[in-house]
């Protein structure tokens, strides 16, 4: 019974999703809804919806969809981490209509042109807000971020951290200093992983389960499998592979592990930090 902890949803007739609109991304470039997971993963049993902007009006959007699926267990909005309301934004997401689906808030520190975005102080009151609340926050970051990750889940021990997607190395290239960070970063025990979004960091034509190999190994070494969770990244997949290609190459990175931590990998994990 796999837990899928990161997948997204949207809908183009509702909200346009500006990220995907350069050819390249044409695959994706439709809209994708709860029914069309449904189809592309028959042996998920519950999951994860992730935000994909950052707009408030996503996030009670997301909880209604949850509320009405079987298989939508849980979700990770956004909010405004500065706002000086943000406690209030919180309260009222929590608080409202199918509230009790929050598990965590995310935003695109990806696409912030500050290294250090995560270290500025009013991040750290909202984080400090996020963590107040009993949620999680999802660190979506580039490698170049992790040091600013690695001082904000030391200052916050109380806020509970989830590294989306490895941090997004870079498949193929040097892994050194990523390893190397991330290794850090994994010293603090209010931060998991997600073994997630390797796939579309390789080469989205050629990529096979060897060369996403030594990333998995740093991320297994670091966080362990009690740390780590299973995640498909669909639709965003689709750009390099297919929903049952990404779970078969999951399968086969755990295969050489003990059942116990297959079983953590691709659920236990998962269901223990979201609450499932």
């Amino acid at each position: 019974m796999i837990v899928d902890a990161h997948h997204h949803l949207w809908d183009l007739s509702v909200r346009d999703q500006d990220w995907i609109t350069d050819p390249p991304m044409g695959v994706i470039r439709r809209s994708f809804l709860e029914p069309d997971f449904v189809a592309a993963a028959p042996e998920v049993s519950a999951s994860v919806l992730v935000q994909t902007v950052c707009v408030p009006e996503e996030t009670p959007e997301f909880l209604a969809v949850a509320a009405s699926s079987d298989i939508v267990a849980a979700v990770v909005g956004w909010t405004d981490l500065t706002s000086p309301a943000v406690g209030d934004e919180l309260a009222a997401l929590t608080d409202g209509s199918n509230g009790a689906w929050l598990r965590g808030i995310r935003h695109q520190v990806q696409g912030e042109p500050d290294p250090e975005w995560l270290c500025r102080k009013d991040v750290w009151r909202g984080l400090a807000a996020v963590g107040s609340y009993g949620l999680i926050y999802e660190l979506l970051t580039l490698p170049h971020q992790l040091p600013a990750a690695r001082k904000t889940v030391a200052a916050l021990p109380n806020v509970s951290f989830v590294l989306d997607h490895c941090s997004k190395p870079a498949i193929g290239s040097d892994a050194g200093e990523w390893a190397e960070l991330v290794r850090s970063l994994a010293e603090h025990e209010n931060v998991t992983c997600k073994l997630s979004g390797l796939v579309t960091e390789a080469d989205w034509k050629s990529w096979d389960v060897a060369a996403l190999r030594p990333y998995f190994e740093v991320v297994l070494d670091a966080f362990g499998a009690d740390r780590l969770m299973f995640g498909s990244d669909w639709p965003v997949c689709l750009l390099a592979a297919t929903y049952e290609e990404w779970l078969d190459a999951a399968r086969e990175l755990v295969s050489e592990l003990s059942p116990d931590e297959q079983a953590a990998i691709f659920s236990g994990t998962a269901r223990r930090v979201y609450a499932l």
